[in-house]
């Protein structure tokens, strides 16, 4: 059977990990929670729940992606897929099997969970967030003919194509990096569309001003910076 690894960054997430974790299907060999420098239990809530717990002091999506990425690059087996979602509870962890499938049965390199309209609980999105995935699935049409429609955390990716991507946003530009360099690379990729729900406690990239302005202008950096290559 397929190795999988899932790796959840999570920042204060104490009353959602232990949900998350809970409802991932038994077929995850590892489940690696990265507690982002959180304040609360995070890390106790995870570890009871039966994660590997790693702690990353330095705040941002990317570094906590990259400590779990660490994490599994030392075991002596290493994971043939590799599986991100946040600790928010805002995905259904038991979708995961969608999203490994078009890997396992069509050798697809990258799968992308779609939070399409009609699966979205209303308001699990803001419209800030619905504005900027539409923009930067629409930039990557025009510029590199991409057929995205989301840059939706909850994703699978072939472990071997994760590491030759050399991944290297600390921040806000982690999941625009990896399609980005996904199409540059000319990897297979696709889409499966996923439910999604209001997220447990308040969003710390679009619940705040200041986090919606920065995802935006790192994600719009990552694009032009690659349509001039």
């Amino acid at each position: 059977m397929t190795d999988i690894n899932v790796i959840i960054p999570a920042y204060n997430e104490e009353d959602s990990i232990a949900k998350v974790i809970k409802e991932i299907p038994d077929r995850v060999s590892e489940i690696i929670v990265v507690s982002n420098n959180s304040t609360d239990n995070t890390l106790i809530k995870a570890r009871d729940a039966g994660a590997t717990v790693l702690e990353e002091p330095q705040k941002g999506y990317g570094y906590a992606c990259l400590k779990g990425m660490n994490y599994v690059a030392k075991k002596s087996k290493k994971p043939f897929i590799i599986v991100f979602m946040d600790g928010d509870y805002s995905d259904y962890p038991e979708e995961l099997i969608k999203l490994v499938e078009p890997i396992e049965q069509n050798n697809i390199d990258l799968v992308i969970g779609s939070r399409t309209e009609e699966l979205r609980e209303q308001g699990s999105m803001t419209p800030q967030q619905i504005f900027g995935n539409k923009l930067a699935t629409t930039l990557m049409q025009w510029f590199f003919g991409a057929n995205f429609t989301d840059l939706g955390p909850f994703r699978a990716i072939k472990y071997d194509r994760l590491l030759a991507m050399n991944m290297s946003d600390k921040t806000y530009g982690w999941t625009i990096e990896m399609q980005l360099k996904a199409l540059k690379m000319k990897m297979s990729y696709t889409e499966v569309p996923v439910r999604y729900k209001k997220r447990i406690g308040v969003s710390k990239v679009s619940g705040t001003l200041k986090g919606s302005i920065f995802a935006g202008i790192k994600i719009l950096g990552w694009i032009f910076k690659y349509s001039l290559k």
